[in-house]
């Protein structure tokens, strides 16, 4: 990746509503190739789309937790039945398949304490192949995601 490149994606990673003229002048390029660069790494799909960054206990979301789980299965088809049935759950904001002593981990987002049990005992422990499940309830977001280190 070019030096250009990187200051790019750092640019519109802290700031996604930046003018390409904006961005341009931020990044040290004349709008034209900014522009340019821009849409080559769009096309490329370095670039996936834009984002609002919200701030969740702005809009009613309280807890956050991260939730261990492990299938009781470990084929292809298993695995893909669980991711599917996890994509169709709003209060999971994240999952990723893991290595090591649980299958996945679930970043899940909900009201309060209550509503996160709820969803946790009524869906989540509900869902068929889950073996195991342990939450780890967020108590203080230190460094919470604003984007990727980017570098030349």
């Amino acid at each position: 990746m070019e030096a250009a490149d990187a200051r790019i994606l750092a640019a519109l990673q802290a700031e996604g509503r930046l003018t390409n003229q904006e961005l341009a002048d931020r990044v040290g390029l004349s709008a034209s190739p900014c522009w340019r660069r821009v849409r080559q790494m769009e096309e490329a799909g370095v670039i996936e789309g834009y984002r609002a960054l919200v701030d969740r206990r702005k809009i009613g979301l309280g807890v956050l937790a991260f939730v261990r789980v492990k299938i009781d299965s470990h084929s292809e088809a298993e695995a893909r039945k669980f991711e599917d049935d996890i994509q169709r759950l709003d209060e999971v904001v994240a999952c990723y398949s893991l290595a090591g002593s649980a299958d996945f981990l679930l970043q899940v987002a909900a009201a309060d304490l209550d509503a996160y049990a709820e969803f946790a005992m009524n869906v989540i422990r509900r869902l068929p192949r889950i073996k195991e499940m342990e939450t780890a309830i967020v108590l203080k977001e230190v460094k919470p995601p604003t984007g990727w280190p980017v570098r030349a």
